[in-house]
């Protein structure tokens, strides 16, 4: 159903306001914004002018403090189209050679996730190659939050300093260097056993950039699962890539993390069919062109797709757009407060250059008979919806580099195959 107007743009009291009153429902935590991070175009193009690799490729994955780090910290803007991958990667075309690659290279490892999620879809949740053996499954929505918070028995121990202060970055501002995701995934699914899927559940309810594209493909990298070999958490990498944090440490003298853990026992698993090889890539990357058929009378915008740019918001100009928050998927979700405000700023943003409609329902049902313009998103979720709706004009994604019909099971495998074909 049609819910008020939006709040005014740039206003994250009116944001968090708007959540509690039309999604409450669907939020387990404290509705509240980032601190750190505003949804809309008008800061990822503030983000964007800001962006300088200089020193990136020898500083991408320092944790603590934050002035030593070198991550962009743009990821929340690319999870939502807001900034395309294409955009960054000629936005750094004069940066220093070495910082400029190796931003790319990570640019890439994006859309190798995309490439595979988009393939393979939900069922790179069961292991891509392996899985790990004797792992509980199944945790509740009410004990992953305790292991949140931080109660008796937690997996990411508050205690100590390298694990507080990046669950409290977690879930406070919604953001991870990539470093500190490694550390929190290792600890939590080989260190401690826990199922890697409740963890990574744990994260996309957090993260701003939470996608099951890049966020799963992390953890099956963290944990051995996609290529064999676990990445170890342990107090070596605190004191190299945070240093001295463990000197304000309670267990500074009897850290828990002191050794190497041992390596996670790992099984074979049946591999998906089309791991290595893609019978349809055109399916997969869906159209290299406009598909019109009739005369679309919204655009239909997905959270894939919020920004400007948004192929089927600049052909269709004219053209009312609509946005339905998808209350099946979101009761499920149980998405933290702030990943909500981010979206809400970023649609009341767009609102303010664009006629949009907010819903809040079963897409299927808010836009059943509707006429639709869209931009294709490479997600399960999305060809599902679609083919239940009337879609007269589909829009290409904007692919840094075009999917193709070869191995994806690793990104060194899916890279040859990505210096080829390239469009960025």
């Amino acid at each position: 159903m049609d819910t008020p107007p939006l709040p005014p743009a740039r206003d994250v009291a009116a944001a968090e306001g708007w959540v509690r009153e039309h999604l409450r429902a669907f939020v387990d935590d404290e509705v509240a914004g980032s601190p750190r991070f505003r949804g809309g175009q008008l800061a990822a193009d503030a983000a964007l002018a800001a962006l300088d690799v200089t020193g990136y490729a020898a500083r991408r994955n320092e944790v603590w403090p934050a002035a030593r780090r070198g991550a962009t910290a743009i990821s929340p803007y690319v999870r939502h189209g807001l900034l395309s991958l294409p955009l960054l990667w000629g936005a750094v075309a004069a940066e220093p050679a070495r910082d400029r690659d190796k931003f790319r290279d990570e640019l890439l490892w994006q859309e190798h996730g995309r490439h595979l999620y988009a393939r393979v879809g939900s069922d790179n949740r069961e292991g891509l190659r392996r899985t790990l053996v004797g792992t509980p499954v199944g945790t509740t929505a009410a004990r992953e939050a305790e292991m949140v918070e931080g109660a008796a028995g937690d997996v990411w121990d508050r205690s100590m300093a390298c694990l507080d202060v990046t669950v409290d970055e977690l879930v406070t501002d919604g953001y991870l260097v990539n470093q500190a995701r490694m550390w929190l995934a290792s600890h939590w699914a080989v260190r401690e056993g826990r199922d890697w899927r409740d963890g990574e559940d744990v994260f996309y309810r957090h993260l701003l950039d939470g996608s099951r594209a890049a966020n799963r493909a992390g953890w099956q990298w963290t944990i051995g699962t996609g290529t064999g070999k676990a990445y170890g958490f342990s107090r070596w990498q605190v004191e190299k890539r945070a240093p001295g944090l463990c000197d304000t440490c309670v267990h500074r003298d009897a850290c828990p993390i002191e050794d190497w853990p041992a390596d996670p026992p790992l099984s074979a698993t049946e591999e998906h069919p089309r791991l290595r090889r893609d019978e349809d890539p055109a399916v997969t990357a869906g159209p290299t062109s406009p598909q019109v058929t009739g005369r679309a009378e919204q655009v239909w915008l997905t959270a894939e797709s919020l920004g400007d740019d948004d192929p089927a918001l600049a052909a269709h100009p004219g053209l009312p757009a609509v946005f339905v928050f998808d209350a099946p998927l979101l009761a499920r979700l149980r998405l933290s407060g702030k990943r909500l405000v981010f979206l809400v700023e970023t649609l009341a943003d767009l609102a303010e250059r664009r006629e949009l409609r907010v819903a809040v329902g079963d897409p299927v049902e808010e836009l059943a008979g509707v006429p639709l313009a869209t931009t294709f998103a490479p997600v399960p979720g999305f060809r599902r919806r679609a083919a239940a709706l009337e879609i007269v004009a589909r829009h290409p994604w904007p692919w840094l580099v075009a999917p193709h019909g070869g191995s994806v099971a690793s990104f060194s495998a899916w890279r040859k195959a990505a210096r080829r074909t390239r469009t960025g």
